[in-house]
């Protein structure tokens, strides 16, 4: 039998569900476990403040997949952007539609925000969503950096 997902906004009945697929995606990128920092994820996607929104891709009993995005300033282009923090599928999900749909689904948000671009970073030997992400998306030349706050004070 083939699943039908659908994707939609996160909502408070989610709690369980969501905060399990994001201990998930913690356990894919090998981050330590970290509930109650997951819990605050999850507060950001409901306080209406933070600016982080959240997506879903369910089958009508189940949460198969995650997005969390933000927007962004993008002050050279005078424009804003949609920024993809995560994006999760479940391992018994993958293969099976709902990583696109969420991707999709992500556009058609920025698309309503006015987005000029939605931009999101993965680890380079994550090769089974890279296939997914070159489908619908554009690798750029572009190299990330991070600095931890006060490295880049002058001595």
């Amino acid at each position: 039998m083939t699943t039908t997902w659908r994707v939609r906004p996160v909502l408070l009945d989610d709690e369980p569900e969501w905060l399990d697929l994001y201990a998930g995606y913690r356990a894919f990128y090998e981050m330590p476990a970290d509930a109650a920092r997951d819990r605050l994820v999850w507060s950001w996607l409901h306080d209406g403040a933070s600016g982080v929104r959240g997506l879903v891709a369910t089958d009508g009993t189940r949460l198969g997949g995650i997005a969390v995005m933000r927007t962004f300033e993008r002050p050279l282009d005078g424009s804003h952007g949609c920024w993809l923090d995560d994006l999760f599928v479940a391992e018994a999900a993958r293969g099976a539609g709902a990583g696109r749909l969420l991707l999709g689904a992500v556009g058609v948000h920025a698309g309503d925000l006015g987005a000029s671009v939605v931009r999101w970073i993965t680890d380079p030997a994550n090769a089974t969503a890279r296939r997914l992400y070159d489908s619908v998306a554009t690798a750029t030349p572009w190299v990330t950096y991070d600095m931890s706050p006060g490295d880049g004070r002058p001595g």
